[in-house]
């Protein structure tokens, strides 16, 4: 089985700030904000929602494909997809743009300031989904806006079960509108403080919108995640990371395991108890694609 993974493919620069924002930041000053952050550890990450996800189900053993846009800039992307073995029939280069760049600054709390330029990645919705045999899932994870509304609504045409995954697409969107994204999913997950605004925007807590879906997902970071299925929570337990080097690409590592898991056929606790395994792997490298997940990690997750 294989998954369509629509989301972005961006080049991340991500800087180290050795300080603290909060002591940077002055809470009474807000209104004339200027600040500078000297940081002086800089690298180009390869990124974006849809190329960690893959990444992460590939190293896993499963069968990712892409679905996604890159500018001018992006044959090395392509390149490195590649090289990696991963099929990029559903990545389009867009000429007259420039691949989404996400420049990402991270202070020792680990907090983040993010600046995202969306570039080509905001005509994504002009790669339509196509039924391929041995596609049997997919994921709307954060995309162009219109890209998301079209591949969810073509995903469920199609009659392809997928997961919603706004992340942090998901203020583009109003309540009558995640509604929809809803109805049309199979699954749906956030981390906890997406969760608190898709429940504001809806109106719909946590237990409502597990009775829409096949399953909820919350993840708590350290603290692991909530599975939610027909009203009813279940906590799975973190795991602890060897060390806590960098967040980012996290999430995008625990949505391949989770579609891993899904292609397996396995339960949403077990498919998020190895999320939390694979995050945890992630976490203590830089960059959200340069972990190694050793061989037999998805066997070693019980039932």
């Amino acid at each position: 089985m294989a998954s369509l993974i629509c989301g972005s493919l961006a080049f991340d620069t991500i800087m180290d700030f050795e300080g603290r924002f909060a002591e940077q930041i002055l809470p009474d000053q807000l209104h004339i904000l200027n600040v500078s952050f000297l940081v002086p550890a800089l690298r180009r990450d390869f990124g974006g929602c849809a190329g960690n996800i893959a990444y992460s189900l590939n190293q896993l053993g499963g069968q990712a494909f892409p679905v996604a846009a890159l500018g001018s800039d992006g044959a090395t992307y392509v390149e490195r997809l590649h090289s990696l073995g991963i099929d990029t029939r559903w990545v389009r280069t867009m000429p007259d743009s420039y691949t989404a760049q996400a420049m990402i600054m991270t202070d020792r709390d680990n907090n983040q300031i993010t600046a995202f330029h969306p570039g080509a990645m905001g005509l994504a919705h002009q790669i339509p989904l196509e039924p391929v045999p041995g596609v049997r899932l997919g994921i709307v994870s954060p995309d162009g806006r219109d890209a998301m509304l079209e591949h969810a609504q073509q995903f469920k045409a199609a009659g392809i079960p997928f997961v919603f995954d706004p992340g942090q697409g998901l203020p583009m969107f109003n309540g009558e509108e995640l509604t929809r994204f809803i109805q049309a999913a199979d699954w749906v997950t956030v981390n906890d403080y997406e969760g608190k605004m898709l429940s504001d925007r809806t109106g719909m807590s946590h237990a409502d919108i597990s009775h829409q879906v096949r399953g909820l997902v919350v993840t708590l970071g350290a603290q692991g995640c909530e599975v939610w299925e027909a009203g009813h929570k279940t906590l799975i337990d973190p795991v602890k990371a060897k060390e806590v080097v960098d967040p980012t690409g996290c999430g995008d590592a625990w949505r391949g395991a989770l579609l891993y898991g899904l292609e397996q056929g396995w339960s949403l606790a077990r498919c998020a108890t190895l999320g939390n395994h694979v995050g945890a792997l992630k976490i203590a490298q830089r960059g959200p694609q340069n972990y190694h997940i050793p061989d037999g990690l998805a066997d070693s997750i019980p039932a």
